[in-house]
């Protein structure tokens, strides 16, 4: 018998320093996970990138930033709406399997979901910050 391979899902990856790649705790969507990845990563500064994969039902109801770099959305199930702020105008792109777009550094963004959609992110996660939508 063979290892059971992680799923990202519960267990995102942190690309670091080095071309290096960990496996992270089982993910909780807790704030305190995500300190402790700032604890455990930190160091890395804004090279590091958290290498996560989410499933919606429902659209977000924050907006969030990454001044520190860019971020990857992929969608790799359903479809999801981006929605990005740019030069004060909210920018709607539709993504459906295989689509992805890039949130630059600084981009506030959040996304709409009508029934169910599964996107992995690549993110330059130091400095990340949150607004209500």
């Amino acid at each position: 018998m063979g290892n059971t391979p992680p799923n990202l899902e519960q267990h995102p990856i942190h690309l670091g320093l080095g071309a290096t790649a960990e496996v992270q705790p089982v993910f909780t969507g807790e704030m305190d996970w995500y300190m402790g990845y700032g604890e455990r990563h930190g160091a890395d500064g804004i090279e590091g990138r958290l290498t996560s994969m989410h499933t919606f039902s429902e659209s977000w109801d924050v907006w969030e930033m990454h001044p520190n770099g860019a971020e990857v959305v992929l969608c790799v199930a359903g479809s999801i709406e981006l929605v990005q702020e740019i030069d004060g105008a909210e920018v709607n792109t539709t993504l459906t399997v295989g689509e992805y777009a890039i949130n630059a550094p600084g981009t506030w963004h959040t996304a709409n979901v009508e029934t169910t959609a599964t996107a992995v992110f690549i993110t330059a996660g130091l400095g990340t910050e949150h607004r209500p939508r």
